[in-house]
């Protein structure tokens, strides 16, 4: 996987916890997966095609995803609230909001799809050519997880790839 591919999310990943928890951020573990994704609590889902392809996965523990979202509605809430989910879709928002910027400004063309809420135990399994990036983000509310599994499109020319390069 190409780190300019990956490096926005990280960077917007690490800029949007901050900003929204008021805390400073860490990056406690990275490893590459090429299993299908475990979902570890509540999760968000954002597929992007066109020049690049793939999908990021946000995903919070539950007890985690109550903190941030209480955090970012200024109340506690219980673990059953709806605004919990919608919180992590949010969080999602941002972080694929920012990081497309980025991405853009590369060159890049692609469609990012709306954030979806991830509820099976198992997402979809990374490819022979899509290894997944997975970065454990540590915040004083609990551990954000960060699944990023991207490429360039098989369709993309060759040249085109090879400019970015």
């Amino acid at each position: 996987m190409k780190m300019e591919l990956i490096q926005p999310f990280i960077n917007a990943a690490d800029a949007v916890l901050a900003q929204g928890l008021h805390t400073s951020t860490s990056i406690a573990n990275l490893t590459m997966e090429e299993d299908a994704y475990r979902r570890k609590g509540v999760a968000a889902l954002i597929w992007v095609t066109g020049e690049i392809e793939g999908r990021i996965v946000i995903d919070l523990d539950p007890e985690t995803a109550v903190r941030v979202a209480s955090r970012f509605a200024g109340t506690e809430l219980p673990e059953s609230d709806d605004l919990v989910r919608e919180t992590v879709c949010e969080l999602a928002n941002l972080v694929i909001g920012n990081a497309v910027t980025s991405l853009n400004d590369q060159g890049f063309n692609f469609r990012v799809h709306p954030p979806v809420l991830h509820t099976s135990e198992h997402g979809p399994k990374s490819t022979e050519d899509t290894e997944a990036v997975v970065l454990c983000f540590e915040t004083a509310s609990g551990s954000v997880f960060l699944n990023i599994a991207l490429r360039y499109n098989r369709s993309r020319q060759p040249e085109q790839a090879a400019a970015l390069n």
